[in-house]
Formats: structure tokens, C-alpha cells, sequence
């Protein structure tokens, strides 16, 4: 395979015009040039870099700050797409350039997310799972996605519509009933505009992803726009003669691409510029992965991994539960569980922080929306996510801590698609530290932010529907283990050395159920 650029930068004028056609290589000011103002753009990729077209959103940017065009853009995304500081969304961050935003998640793009705080755009948050799912029908011209996916949660229209601050007045979810049972309804959008990312293009314009952390919805995301008649332009590290990329790697044929941007220096992720071991290049051995360190997150991680049993199909969300992959592998429990992450990949060991979304030696990686589809099948057999706030009826917050609007991501699909469920957390919010050693745990500083709350400020995870649903749920902390009773939150373990009414019980904004209250493991707190 040649690597080097076959055709000329700009080199438009000499192509014919069908789809199965040789297509322009452009500069990312050129695909900022052809933007319009009022288009409706599909960003593609995920936090941390993945996949991220982070060489188009610059030049969007830098073409609006000089010349204030183009304007009132509406953004849809699935994920959150940043660093957590200036990559990604961020870029598109400014008054004016932006008028509305949908997007699965929002907290890797915290300036995009303070527009919205501030009630300058439009802003909507929706399951990362249905957006992804929405783009398949919208591909193929069906008028939107039918799903329980959201039923009870903010998503809910009932609820908040997932609309997000008091200038994002139109619903754009419906409630509806087929055969006697109720469903959301998420009509199919129109999008103008798809940025997208892969590794290599031909000169025919398919595209290969076989230096991507995860496959994502390029694909489904493409058709999406060509369907609306739009445009899709995808940011390469490598260009390469027609029919030299083996069809196998191919994920987006060249029919649905109508340009390509060259940047041979694009990283991986935020934080590598190439790790094979998360595309199966390399398979890296278990001790050169990190460590989890002593600490609450670390206690978290191991009762927690107390509910895995072996052969399971398991996920594992953003924050705190990341921590679980790194016990079970230190455990050598790897190659008896199948970690399933959002972004379409299964087996290996999921990465944290900001590469969330990649894994170490993964065994299979597909397109989200079918890692989605399999997740709202019922073929997880637990997950574990992370949470902000309890309240006494079970409900939980993980998309809108302390107010701030991070987003759900894929919260909603997993949790109202998996049997078992257990929420890890801290129990208290800034500033807790503890004496951990000897078998027990002993809060010295408390934190200052109760969790455990009479009600949550924003529902994505609804216990309600959790109870229709037949679902077992556990909720771990650091100090206390409850589950999920028909008369709401139960007390069921405390760590040793606390003090059940000092440590937990005036610690809550409720009174738990509290009948036979066990210790929680002292192995934990060695």
C-alpha cells in the first residue's frame, strides 16, 4: 500500500461528478469554506480524541473568528467529543457560530457546555445509543427511532424532554403507544454536514479505520447525511491508490464521501498518538497495564468487582466503575469476562479517564449503534456505572451534577437494557479523605456535598422503571452498600470502623430502609 498522497491538494476540477468517483483532497479551510450558515452538522467521534476530526473543527473555528461565518449551526453528536479542556466541541464554542446542540454526552466539551449553562444555544441531551440508532434510520429515509429507551428519565417528555436549559422550547421527543404498550418516539433529523475521522482514504474515498481506538458510527452517520442530500468530509492520516485497502477494512465505501482532509500527524487519542494494543496490532501484556492505587476508588473497584462471576458480558461506565477493569485484571479475572464498552468494542480491558472508549486487546469491534443494539437486547449480564445523586425512591443523577450538564452518554440504554445494575460512587462529594488500613475505613475529613439527596435534580436512571423492568440494582460506596427495595433505597452493608448514624445515616438527606446491616469485606481496606 502506498501511503503517499496519489492526488494533488485541491485537485476537484479534474473529477467526474458520480459517486464511484475519484474525490478532491482538500485543506480543512476548504471544507470550512463550504459549510453554510444554518446547516446542520454530524461531528463525529468520542472524548479523549477518538476519532475526533480535530483538524476540521479548527478550521470551523478559525473561519468563523476572522470572518463571522458561518452562523446559527445546529450541532448533533453522539458522544462527548474533547479533552475536558480545548479540543473537540470546544473549538465550536462560540456566540453566534452555534444555535443549537444535540449531543449523547457533553462533558468533554465544558465550553460548549457553559454556552448552553448560560442560555445562549439551544441544548438537548438524548441517549448516546438512540442518536447513533437515529442515524441508521435516518440513512435509511424511516421517519425516526421507536424505543423504550428513555421511558421515566429526563429524556422522557413527560419529564424534561431532554431539553436542557429555558431556551430550548421545541420537543423533539414524542411519547407514543404501539399495541397497548408506551414508547418514545425521536424523529429522524435533517443533516446538511457530516466531519468525520478514519485512518486511510483511497482515491475513490472509502475509508479505513485500522488505526482507530474504536469503530464509532461513521458509517451510519455518512448515510445519514447522503440520504439528506448533504456532504460528508473526512479528516485521514493516509491517502491511497483505489482498491489497495483490503475490503475487509473498508467502513465507509467512497460513494458516501465527497472529500478528504490529509493530516498525517493525527494522534490516536488526546493522550497517545498510537497505542496498537487498542486496535489488535499488539496485545499488551496484563502487568504493563495501570494500576488502580490505594484509596476509596480503589475500595469501590473491589466490592464492586465482588458481583462479577465468571463468563459474564459486562460494562463498565466513565468515572469511577472504570477502576473495576483494572482489579479484575490484577485478579487475572480478563479472559474470564468479556468487558463490552459503548463504543463497540468487546473483551479486553477498557481504558480510563479520558480515553474511555478505547480498550486494551480487544477481541471484537463494531459499529456503536449494534453494540447498542445488543445492549437494549438484553445481552448485557451487568453493568456498572458511575452516579452524582441518590434519592430515596432509588432514582439516580449522573448526567447533571451539582447542576452542571455533563450528560447522560450511553447511562440510559445500559441501565434500563441490563438485568443486574450497581452504581459506584462516592458517598459524599468534595473534600472527603480517609484513614484506610488494618481492615477498616475512618473518614478524617468529610466531604461536603451530600449525595444521597430526597430528590435527584435530574433523573437518567428511573427506579420505577427499573422495578417494571424486573431489574436487580446495588448502589456502592466507599462507607455503604444499598439496593433497590419496593419501599426505595435500602441499607444493606457498612464499611468497618464507621459509624452507622455519625458516618452514613447523618450523612443523608433521607432515612434509608435499615434492617440487617452486614460489614463490608476488611480485605477491602488492607
Amino acid at each position: 500500500m502506498s501511503l503517499a498522497p496519489s492526488v494533488p491538494a485541491s485537485s476537484e476540477v479534474a473529477h467526474p461528478k458520480g459517486q464511484w468517483s475519484p474525490k478532491p483532497v482538500l485543506s480543512a479551510a476548504e471544507v470550512a469554506a463550504r459549510i453554510p450558515t444554518g446547516s446542520t452538522v454530524f461531528v463525529g467521534g468520542s472524548g479523549g480524541g477518538l476519532q475526533e476530526p480535530g483538524r476540521l473543527l479548527a478550521a470551523l473555528e478559525e473561519r468563523f473568528t476572522t470572518e463571522a461565518a458561518p452562523t446559527s449551526l445546529t450541532i448533533w453528536h453522539c458522544s462527548g467529543i474533547g479533552d475536558r479542556e480545548s479540543t473537540g466541541l470546544n473549538h465550536l464554542a462560540h456566540e453566534g457560530l452555534v444555535k443549537r446542540v444535540v449531543g449523547g454526552h457533553w462533558g468533554m466539551a465544558p465550553k460548549m457546555a457553559d454556552l448552553a449553562q448560560r442560555d445562549v444555544i439551544e441544548a438537548y441531551n438524548l441517549p448516546q445509543g438512540v442518536i447513533a440508532q437515529l442515524l441508521r434510520e435516518t440513512g435509511g429515509k424511516r421517519p425516526g427511532l421507536v424505543t423504550g429507551v428513555g421511558l421515566r428519565t429526563f429524556v422522557d417528555p413527560r419529564v424534561e424532554g431532554g431539553r436542557l436549559n429555558a431556551v430550548t422550547t421545541e420537543q423533539i421527543v414524542e411519547l407514543v403507544e404501539l399495541a397497548g404498550q408506551e414508547y418514545l418516539f425521536y424523529p429522524a433529523p435533517h443533516m446538511d454536514v457530516a466531519l468525520l475521522r478514519a485512518t486511510c482514504a483511497d482515491e475513490l474515498g472509502n475509508l479505513s479505520f485500522t488505526e482507530e481506538a474504536s469503530m464509532l458510527e461513521a458509517f451510519s452517520a455518512a448515510q445519514a447525511v447522503k440520504a439528506n442530500g448533504g456532504k460528508v468530509y473526512a479528516q485521514v492520516k493516509y491517502l491511497t491508490e483505489a482498491y489497495a485497502m483490503h475490503p475487509h477494512t473498508v467502513k465507509v465505501p467512497g460513494a458516501l464521501v465527497d472529500g478528504v482532509v490529509l493530516a498525517p500527524d493525527q494522534p490516536q487519542t488526546s493522550r497517545q498518538y498510537y497505542q496498537p494494543a487498542f486496535t489488535g496490532a499488539v496485545r499488551a501484556p496484563a502487568t504493563s497495564l495501570p494500576g488502580l492505587p490505594k484509596g476509596p476508588r480503589r475500595v469501590v473497584a473491589e466490592r464492586a468487582a465482588e458481583e462479577l462471576t465468571p463468563h459474564s458480558v459486562v460494562n463498565l461506565g466513565v468515572g469511577m466503575p472504570d477502576g473495576i477493569a483494572q482489579i479484575a485484571s490484577e485478579r487475572g479475572l480478563t479472559k474470564k469476562l468479556a468487558f463490552a464498552v459503548e463504543h463497540g468494542h468487546i473483551g479486553g480491558t477498557p481504558a480510563g479517564g479520558v480515553e474511555f472508549g478505547a480498550v486494551y486487546n480487544p477481541a471484537v469491534s463494531m459499529d456503536a449503534a449494534y453494540q447498542f443494539d445488543y445492549f437494549d437486547g438484553g445481552g448485557l449480564d451487568i453493568a456498572f456505572l458511575g452516579v452524582a445523586e441518590v434519592d430515596q425512591y432509588g432514582n439516580v443523577n449522573s448526567s447533571r451534577p451539582k447542576g452542571a450538564i455533563s450528560g447522560a452518554g450511553g447511562f440510559i440504554n445500559i441501565t434500563q437494557g441490563t438485568k443486574r445494575v450497581v452504581f459506584c460512587g462516592s458517598f459524599t462529594a468534595l473534600g472527603a479523605r480517609f484513614d484506610i488500613g488494618g481492615g477498616q475505613l475512618r473518614v478524617t475529613t468529610e466531604g461536603q456535598v451530600h449525595k444521597f439527596v430526597e430528590e435527584v435534580a435530574q433523573i437518567t436512571f428511573s427506579a420505577s422503571r427499573a422495578r417494571e423492568l424486573g431489574q436487580e440494582v446495588l448502589y456502592v460506596t466507599e462507607r455503604a452498600v444499598f439496593t433497590l427495595g419496593d419501599e426505595g433505597l435500602e441499607l444493606i452493608e457498612i464499611a468497618p470502623g464507621i459509624d452507622l448514624q455519625a458516618d452514613v445515616l447523618d450523612r443523608m438527606d433521607f432515612t434509608p430502609v435499615v434492617r440487617d446491616v452486614a460489614l463490608m469485606d476488611p480485605a477491602f481496606f488492607q
